[in-house]
């Protein structure tokens, strides 16, 4: 008997609004102290010019990938498909799952500090102890919540995208209503001055600005359920990607044009910084209104964790049951029957990864994406060209290669740029997921181990 498949119910619309709704979280509340003192000054917001250039860029990678391989697991199989899937394709699909073990629970940890830091206007006189202790209890609390079989995915997800997009709406208004350009653009002397600090600032600043447009291709992963693949998914994550950048950009300008930029910049010298939108909502309506406001923003928050460790925790389940990575990860609840050792797992990790500053989750999270992810799918991307060039493609990059070139030197750029710790942290874990993949091929004679069949004579 043929099993049943996914049913196409995505269109252009839930398509659209499924990569929006996990693009627009958290991030632009917590990282615009972050983007202003990556360069000191309201010049940082070049870093989002340089990061929608390498997105809209690589959405086109994505597009034409997800357009002719329109399954379910995305970069997982695209890797696997661009290299091969029975020598280095299985290789760069190990390490996709291994990287996105360490990476995911970055993204959520991020959450769980955000989440820590907006209370701090609430619990006045939070310590750095305390917050921690936040984050655990945060952390386990998502655990305990997600720890049983989840069937009302389409609920939660609706209930996040209003509550977000309700907070992204106020935000946006009220600074429309209230906007003063001399506020906004007070560039501090020699604002534009080219020099290594300079290069440096802005790498930092296009990190902040990648991590809060992370989301653009989510639709990739579940390509199964995308109605007509072909237009769907390369229109869905470009028209996603640039409704976003212009979000975005009314965010950063809604704050910094009613709240003067130098109250929260460096971010590390200002306890404000930590709840700024929080200080905005003050400032114009009072501490009771931005109490209210702060709290949507909490809500907003674990929304947004709660549905990232739902969904990742899938990720390595889904690759270890097919074979591509450690069989544990592919052991079910025996009663509820979800993925329960790779939702402790990532939720574990992600508590730990909380308990460090957000400047360096952040420049974590983008360099493992990069070295594996990002930079692996330009290569697939041009290897199935010369391979494969026959193979349908319902959507082709528009000026390829250029595109992808482009694409790449920024996620070079963006990389080159991170401090040499987190650069040392992203190779080593790397090395190690090479490491773990030989070991484990080993034991179980895949390739490049695999036993080799006697030749008959």
């Amino acid at each position: 008997m043929t099993p049943p498949s996914l049913v196409r119910r995505f269109g252009l619309l839930h398509a659209t609004a499924l990569n929006m709704t996990n693009m627009i979280g958290i991030g632009p509340f917590i990282t615009i102290p972050l983007l202003m003192s990556a360069l000191g000054g309201p010049q940082a917001m070049l870093g989002w010019a340089v990061a929608l250039i390498v997105v809209f860029c690589d959405g086109m990678v994505w597009s034409e990938l997800g357009a002719a391989l329109p399954g379910s697991g995305g970069s997982f199989g695209y890797l696997r498909h661009g290299y091969g899937a029975a020598k280095i394709g299985r290789l760069m699909g190990f390490l996709f799952v291994w990287q996105f073990v360490l990476s995911g629970p970055l993204e959520i940890a991020s959450g769980y500090i955000g989440f820590s830091q907006y209370l701090g206007y609430i619990w006045k006189g939070i310590t750095a102890r305390q917050m921690i202790l936040v984050v655990a209890a945060i952390g386990l609390v998502n655990i305990v919540l997600l720890y049983r079989r989840i069937t009302s995915i389409a609920a939660i997800t609706l209930t996040l995208w209003v509550g977000t997009i309700l907070t992204v709406v106020v935000v946006i208004v009220t600074g429309a209503l209230h906007f003063d350009p001399r506020v906004a653009f007070d560039f501090p002397p020699g604002a534009f001055t080219f020099s290594l600090g300079f290069l440096l600032g802005l790498g930092a600043a296009s990190r902040i600005g990648v991590y809060d447009y992370l989301g653009y291709y989510d639709v990739c992963y579940i390509g199964d359920e995308v109605q007509n693949p072909g237009r769907v998914i390369p229109r869905s994550i470009l028209l996603s990607t640039a409704l976003v950048a212009l979000i975005y950009v009314a965010i950063n300008f809604s704050i910094i044009g009613v709240v003067p930029w130098r109250e929260f910049v460096p971010a590390a010298s200002h306890p404000q910084s930590n709840f700024v939108v929080s200080i905005f909502m003050e400032r114009i309506y009072g501490g009771k209104v931005a109490t209210v406001f702060t709290a949507m923003i909490l809500w907003t928050a674990f929304g947004s964790v709660f549905a990232l460790l739902l969904g990742y925790s899938r990720v390595p389940y889904a690759a270890a049951r097919d074979g591509y990575f450690f069989q544990v990860f592919a052991r079910l609840h025996p009663s509820q029957g979800f993925p329960y050792v790779s939702l402790v797992v990532l939720g574990v990790i992600a508590i730990l990864a909380g308990f460090v500053s957000l400047g360096t989750v952040i420049d974590a999270l983008i360099t493992m994406r990069i070295l594996v992810q990002f930079i692996g799918q330009i290569g697939a991307v041009t290897l199935l060209r010369r391979r494969a060039p026959d193979m349908p493609r319902p959507y082709r990059m528009w000026l390829y290669p250029l595109p992808s070139l482009v694409a790449l030197l920024g996620w070079i750029f963006i990389f080159a740029t991170t401090p040499t710790t987190v650069i040392a942290f992203g190779l080593g874990a790397l090395l190690l997921g090479v490491l773990c993949f030989a070991a484990w091929s080993w034991r179980g004679r895949t390739w490049p181990f695999e036993a080799r069949v006697p030749e008959v004579s």
